[in-house]
């Protein structure tokens, strides 16, 4: 049995330096060189395709190659469990992540990264007034837990980026590129972003996707007319737009994108066959130049209306014939009168257009007091400032997504695009899965939606997050027939002694007892940090058996089973078997404690489970 210790790749969030190194082996194997690349020899191979000149156009600002170097740093740390504060624990399909979003984006990496359809984000807008991560490369996962008051405070606390500050947009997209670093490596090859802005970083938003993303990958800059009226306070001109940047994985692989139907549009497709929704319309046009003559099925002739007039119809003889052997066509009699009817589909839909004007069919999608009163409208008060509207998140979520898709914001806020998602899975009848990530965050007691909060009981936005979903769900029981409730989960650093990373704790490791735990985590937090650090998806299916009075847990219908409990014997090995026998799956491992067995009993554990086809047995 091998134990899993400390530089142990399972010990850790992916390395995605070693990964591309790999990438780079596999391409040119030539560079290699004792283990390591030899950048001579792949400039060799590149020839024209290196850039030699002194002077070449490039983006860079102070702190940039620090913040490549922090998106490629592994994290140690982990995601505990907190069930008391989800909703639908067993079966739902959703996340709701608690936690700085660069280490949490980290930790996902294994589980999710290709698997996400599309990413919207609502970022700081660097006002001047908005708060700005402040990263500390040296420990980010320390910087976090004294952000957020979880170890001594030696005041490392978000700020706000002021104009004054020398380094005003250098912060900004020190805090930006990482992230976005990782995200494109959790989009799926079709995958998507969408991106909220104002002008003040827009231009270099704009220069820094094109390095992540690649300037092919652009698909369109969107402009929103966020607000109605007013302006007459601004310096020069009334701002009264934001821009929502859309970038691919990879353009080649993009499907067509198509603007989502809106509920009221959908009500006359009332008819559905093998083919689609449909409605039956009338094959006659007042104005065309399709003429013809259609037999009825009385044997009588359609050619005339009652005046005399050559009757028009929609689609051309030859189509019309084709519609009629597919049954797309009926004759109706009404009063001794033939009409002709087709069924009228649902067409795919028409391209998005770059404008959403307030006065078109873009005007659903609402303004930014549209977002404040769908917060008060659950809430009585307004107790978040600036949400964005549900209807700008829907109209999104509808250009490309499918039944099973997986939606991702790890800047989530108020968790709009959760209660958006819920909507428009009802709405369009579709079920996607939700990951939400939002630092957790003090409430600001001075503005005014924070002091309404703060009178209601809530203290980080978080709460006001999490509540805002459970009040969705309670508003319609018909939120329950789409993939409901949410997992909470939230950073901490790991469960394990030895994996936590940090070198104070070293020392005294060596001289704790042989359980590698932490005594203040539980069986459920050590779980979720083993299907973090396998790769696995976090909504997996999970259930737990007694066997021979011990806890023990199959992930995956079997993929996994782990025990951490103490005095293991040969007895709880055989029932992993046996239960391995009844779920029968293709691929099956085991984990137990190292400290939970004697020498005697793990030998005679690990010849049991090879007996059932077990082979892959690790201890933690």
């Amino acid at each position: 049995m091998e134990q899993i210790k400390n530089g142990n790749e399972l010990t850790k969030s992916l390395d995605i330096v070693n990964e591309n190194i790999s990438r780079l082996k596999e391409l040119f194997p030539e560079v290699v060189t004792e283990g390591k690349i030899d950048f001579k020899v792949l400039q060799d191979i590149l020839g024209n395709e290196i850039e030699e000149g002194e002077e070449y156009y490039r983006f860079t600002w102070a702190g940039k190659a620090q913040a490549r170097r922090e998106a490629h740093k592994p994290s140690t740390g982990t995601l505990r469990p907190a069930k008391e504060e989800s909703v639908d624990w067993d079966t739902t399909q959703n996340l709701y992540i608690e936690g700085d979003n660069l280490e949490v984006l980290k930790l996902l990496q294994k589980s999710y990264a290709g698997k996400v359809k599309m990413i919207y984000i609502d970022p700081p807008y660097n006002t001047g007034k908005d708060f700005v991560y402040k990263d500390n490369y040296k420990d980010n996962l320390k910087n976090y837990q004294q952000v957020t008051g979880q170890v001594d405070d030696v005041g490392n606390k978000l700020t706000t980026n002021s104009e004054n500050d020398g380094r005003y947009h250098s912060n900004w997209l020190n805090m930006m590129y990482p992230r976005l670093l990782l995200a494109r490596n959790i989009l799926k090859e079709d995958g998507v972003i969408f991106i909220s802005i104002d002008e003040i970083e827009n231009s270099k938003l704009r220069i820094i996707c094109d390095e992540i993303f690649g300037e092919s990958n652009h698909i369109a800059d969107f402009v929103w007319q966020n607000k109605k009226g007013g302006g007459n306070d601004a310096k020069y001109v009334a701002v009264e737009h934001e821009y929502v940047i859309m970038y691919c994985k990879n353009e080649t692989a993009l499907h067509d994108l198509f603007e989502p139907y809106k509920p009221e549009y959908l009500k006359r497709y009332k008819e559905e066959d093998e083919k689609g929704k449909y409605f039956w319309d009338t094959f006659k046009r007042k104005s065309g130049k399709q003429f013809y003559s259609i037999t009825c099925p009385d044997g009588s002739i359609l050619e005339f209306d009652d005046l005399g007039n050559r009757i028009s119809w929609l689609r051309s003889e030859e189509r019309f014939l084709q519609d009629l052997s597919e049954g797309e066509v009926r004759f109706v009699q009404n009063k001794g009168v033939w009409n002709v009817h087709f069924k009228q589909r649902l067409p795919k839909g028409k391209k998005p257009r770059t404008i959403f004007l307030r006065n078109s069919i873009w005007s659903e999608l609402g303004t930014n007091s549209d977002g404040s009163n769908s917060i008060k409208k659950l809430f009585g008060k307004e107790v978040f400032s600036h949400p964005k509207p549900l209807g700008l998140i829907k109209e999104l979520l509808g250009f490309s997504l499918q039944t099973g898709d997986i939606v991702l914001d790890f800047f989530s806020g108020s968790a709009t695009t959760f209660q958006a998602g819920i909507e428009f899975m009802l709405e369009q009848g579709l079920n996607l899965k939700f990951i939400c990530i939002q630092l957790p965050e003090d409430i600001d007691s001075k503005s005014e939606e924070g002091k309404n909060a703060i009178s209601l009981g809530y203290k980080k936005i978080t709460d006001i997050a999490k509540d805002r979903i459970k009040k969705v769900y309670l508003s319609n029981q018909d939120y329950k027939t789409v993939h409901s409730g949410f997992k909470v989960l939230k950073l901490d650093s790991s469960n394990i002694k030895g994996w936590d990373g940090n070198p104070e704790n070293l020392e005294q490791n060596l001289f704790d007892s042989q359980d590698n735990i932490k005594t203040d985590r539980t069986e459920e937090d050590v779980l979720f940090e083993i299907l973090l650090k396998y790769g696995l998806d976090l909504t997996l299916p999970i259930e737990e058996n007694l066997i021979e009075g011990k806890n023990v847990f199959s992930v995956g219908y079997g993929a996994l089973f782990i025990c951490l409990a103490d005095n293991i014997t040969n007895k709880v090995a055989e029932g992993i078997g046996k239960w391995k026998e009844e779920l029968n799956p293709e691929v099956c491992r085991v984990i137990f404690k190292d400290s939970g067995f004697t020498d005697v009993e793990k030998t005679n554990a690990v010849q049991t489970l090879k007996r059932f086809g077990i082979n892959e047995i690790k201890s933690i």
